[in-house]
């Protein structure tokens, strides 16, 4: 996501730094440069005026041209003006009422309601340790209500069943009185989507909203829309008190427009983002974190956050213990961190946190790929359980027999072998006290770290 305004603002923050003061003309230049950029990426007119007005009235003033170092301050007021422009922090769901809590979710066809619906019970019971039920009050589109119990089922929550030869009203009352009966802390309420906005759908779900009186009014909005998502944003918050926005398929937008206009256009927060297929890809919105992506800084404290979650503790904490005691680094110990990988998100979800990596060229990117790790797990996978371990047992019958079992070539083989060499070398120097003089030499520079 942000690709393409990420490597156009790299370009240009590059250029005045080199600046040795910034002059109301070349500031012009580079107000100019941003509001190409922001075009480029698909932002909405009123919204790039409104952020170019906000960064200029900053930029000319003595904040900016007094400085010792004014091309950090112009990306300074940059990054503080695109936090402003997305809500400044971070807006949790409201869900202090009368239990059950009720979240409607309100969309167009296609935007990934029904997913999101999945998504946001999983993290409501894994996060914020939720009772959750979900319903479908979709009885247009075909398979819908199957959809939501097949997601509902996979993340572990509750389905409230519904036909498609009921009324959405009728559903939904019906769903409340079972949650209440059933003591559940929160009901999710998947409403149908057109194709495009229409008289009777609004009416529909505005009578829907009345007979629920819900907690949250969350928008679901495709990201990929780009403009378009912020006019449907517009339509849906003139028919309804919306609460909240959730963009979806943020992770297919290289350009960002709907996440830096929705929030200008309804005047409500955007709640959250989903970044990618997966149930558990679904995330709270941080403008401030997002705004240090665009602008190629990164957002290691979502990574950090990230890796508390997917990594296994217990796994990292042995394979720690091994490596210090001098044990050896074995391709089970290699698969484990693979596979740890990608429960982060892959590399992409990793390299999109990671300081300077947003501005990586599209073709750069294009050569970085999961399924390489993939392929080394399927190599591993095919050995023995005995290979695994002592690696130096892997000779050329193995090899092919390894390469053939796989699926891959007898030089993918040897190229994971050496891989590994290279692991468990680096391993070794870590091991009879390395880390701990490691972790002492890093005391100081990284806060909270222990000796």
């Amino acid at each position: 996501m942000f690709e393409n305004l990420s490597q156009r603002l790299g370009n240009l923050f590059d250029s005045l730094r080199g600046q040795g003061r910034l002059t109301e003309d070349n500031i012009k230049d580079a107000l100019r440069e941003v509001r190409m950029a922001l075009l480029e990426a698909d932002v909405a007119l009123p919204v790039v005026r409104d952020f170019i007005q906000g960064v200029k009235e900053r930029a000319v003033g003595a904040e900016v041209l007094k400085s010792l170092s004014p091309g950090q301050v112009f990306i300074k007021i940059v990054h503080d003006e695109l936090t402003r422009l997305m809500g400044q922090e971070n807006s949790a769901l409201n869900l202090a009422a009368q239990p059950p809590a009720i979240v409607l979710m309100a969309g167009l066809q296609g935007a990934g309601k029904t997913t999101t619906v999945g998504k946001l019970g999983r993290l409501l019971l894994t996060r914020e340790r939720k009772k959750v039920l979900v319903v479908s009050a979709d009885v247009y589109r075909p398979a819908a209500i199957k959809q939501l119990e097949t997601v509902a089922k996979q993340v572990d929550v509750d389905f409230f069943p519904s036909e498609a030869t009921q009324q959405p009203l009728e559903i939904v009352t019906a769903a409340v009185r079972h949650a209440r009966q059933g003591f559940y802390d929160v009901l999710l309420v998947d409403t149908a989507g057109r194709l495009h906005v229409d008289a009777e759908m609004m009416d529909e779900v505005r009578a829907l909203h009345a007979a629920l009186k819900p907690v949250e009014t969350l928008f679901v909005v495709d990201a990929m829309t780009g403009q378009d998502a912020a006019n449907t944003a517009r339509a849906f918050s003139e028919a309804l008190p919306l609460t909240g926005v959730v963009l979806t398929k943020a992770d297919g937008d290289a350009r960002g427009g709907a996440a830096l206009s929705v929030r200008a256009i309804t005047g409500q927060p955007i709640k959250f983002i989903g970044m990618g297929e997966k149930l558990d890809a679904l995330e709270p919105f941080h403008p401030e974190r997002i705004a240090s992506r665009i602008l190629g800084m990164g957002d290691v404290v979502s990574l950090v956050e990230q890796a508390q979650r997917s990594v296994d503790t217990a796994k990292a904490q042995a394979l720690a213990d091994k490596v210090r005691a001098g044990k050896g680094f074995t391709l089970v110990d290699m698969r484990d961190q693979f596979e740890q990988m990608l429960n982060m998100g892959g590399i992409h979800g990793l390299m999109d946190k990671l300081p300077g990596m947003g501005r990586l060229s599209a073709d750069a990117k294009s050569h970085i790929d999961d399924r390489d790790i993939r392929r080394m797990i399927a190599i591993i996978n095919s050995m023995t359980p005995a290979e695994r371990l002592q690696p130096d047992l892997i000779k050329g019958s193995r090899k092919r027999r390894i390469a053939l079992g796989s699926g891959m070539a007898v030089h993918d083989v040897n190229r994971l072998l050496k891989q590994h060499r290279d692991m468990s070398d680096m391993m070794k120097k870590f091991s009879g006290g390395g880390i701990k003089k490691m972790m002492r030499a890093l005391k100081g520079r990284v806060p909270g770290l222990p000796i």
